[in-house]
Parts: structure tokens; C-alpha cells; sequence
């Protein structure tokens, strides 16, 4: 497997950052996780730069596969990394000046009303968001995208953990896929932080173990 460049670079700062960390950790689902993703930690002016550096890399080395008119980061977590990513799309070499938009979580019903914020949203759209789980963040959004009659064109969010749901051998980006009929890109995936801890050698030993055992029993089925 090879890893791109940046998505060497963003573990390397997820780490630095202590978004992604390594120990004993029990998820929501109650399982033992070696790994931990807490995005939240982006919490600096120079960190949420370089992750919208990040994610407009991801989108650019995925170009063949979506096709979208403006990017919507669903509240609240979306709305930061939506902003940064459209950022970074027109200040790259690409200079792509993409319209984006996000939604309150409650209607507003004076001045400019609605819960619709920034640009129209309009045409095919791409969600940016920090992680999906169960997907329900995600389905929510689609619902308001359909609403205003606009259509989906894919997703990216910063981490695929490649683990199958409670009920389900599929991972919850796998289910959207298949629901949607839309690619979901993460910036990095379970296997990519693998890879990069296989290159690091002996720093990473243990944890790489402990990190294979898991995908082992609770990695996603692909066919």
C-alpha cells in the first residue's frame, strides 16, 4: 500500500496535535479501541489551516471521482473544516474558488431567516465533516440537501476506521456508499495509519500489533 504525501503529513500532525493517539480507549460502542481520533483537538488557528490543507488534497487526489458546485459543512463541527477546505482549494494551484454554505441548528425567523448560511445551496454537494460513525450526521444532511432540491455528490470526512457497524459485516462509510450511490473519501483510513506505523518500525512496534488485532476483529468486509 502506498501512502500519499499528505496523507503522511496528516497523521504525522493528527499525532503531533494529539488527534490521533495510541493506548486503551472504549468507544461509544463499548469496544476496546488501541486508537483514538478526536478531531476537536484542531483547535488552533495554524492547526485548521493545515487540516484544510488536507482535506482540499484529499478531494484533488479524488477529482476523477467527484463532481460537485459547492461544499456544505454541517453544524457545528462541519462548518470550520468547510470553511478552512474552500481556503485552501483557492489558494492552492488549482485556485478554485468554491461557493460554500452551512446550516443552523435552528430555523431563524428574522433577518436573512432560514438555516441555510453563505452560499445557495444549490446543484451537486459536497459534504465536509470530521468523522462518521453511525452516519446519522450525514443523513441529516442529505435530507437537507434534498429539501432545497439539490443533489448529493459525495463525502469527505478525515478518517475511515474500516469497522464493521454493531449489526452489519459493513463499515458505516460502506453503507452510505451503497445508500447514496455517492463516494465517501477520508483524508487517511485505518489501513493507512497501519501502513505508516509498519514504516516507522520498532517506535510503533507494539502498538502496530495491537492495532492489526483490532482490524482483525472488528474490521469491515469488503468484497
Amino acid at each position: 500500500m502506498v501512502i500519499e504525501q499528505y496523507q503522511h503529513e496528516f497523521i504525522e500532525f493528527a499525532i503531533a496535535c494529539g488527534v490521533l493517539s495510541f493506548g486503551e480507549f472504549t468507544l461509544k460502542s463499548g469496544r476496546q479501541s488501541p486508537y483514538f481520533f478526536n478531531a476537536g483537538k484542531f483547535d488552533t488557528g495554524m492547526a485548521l489551516a493545515k487540516v484544510g490543507k488536507y482535506y482540499a488534497a484529499a478531494i484533488q487526489a479524488n477529482s476523477d471521482r467527484i463532481s460537485y458546485d459547492v461544499i456544505f459543512g454541517p453544524a457545528y463541527k462541519g462548518i470550520p473544516l468547510a470553511a478552512s477546505t474552500v481556503i485552501s482549494l483557492a489558494t492552492s494551484e488549482s485556485q478554485r474558488d468554491v461557493p460554500y454554505c452551512f446550516n443552523r441548528k435552528e430555523k431563524k425567523d428574522h433577518g436573512e431567516g432560514g438555516t441555510i448560511v453563505g452560499a445557495p445551496l444549490k446543484g451537486r454537494v459536497l459534504i465536509i465533516d470530521d468523522v462518521t460513525t453511525a452516519g446519522t450526521a450525514i443523513r441529516e444532511s442529505v435530507d437537507i440537501i434534498n429539501n432545497v432540491g439539490a443533489s448529493l455528490a459525495g463525502v469527505i470526512v478525515s478518517i475511515d476506521r474500516q469497522e464493521k457497524g454493531k449489526y452489519s459485516d459493513k463499515s458505516a462509510i460502506q453503507e452510505i456508499e451503497g445508500e447514496y450511490g455517492v463516494p465517501v473519501i477520508a483524508v487517511v483510513t485505518l489501513d493507512t495509519i497501519v501502513e505508516y506505523l509498519k514504516e516507522k518500525g520498532d517506535e510503533y512496534t507494539s502498538m502496530l500489533k495491537s492495532m492489526e488485532e483490532y482490524r482483525k476483529q472488528y474490521g469491515a468486509i469488503y468484497e
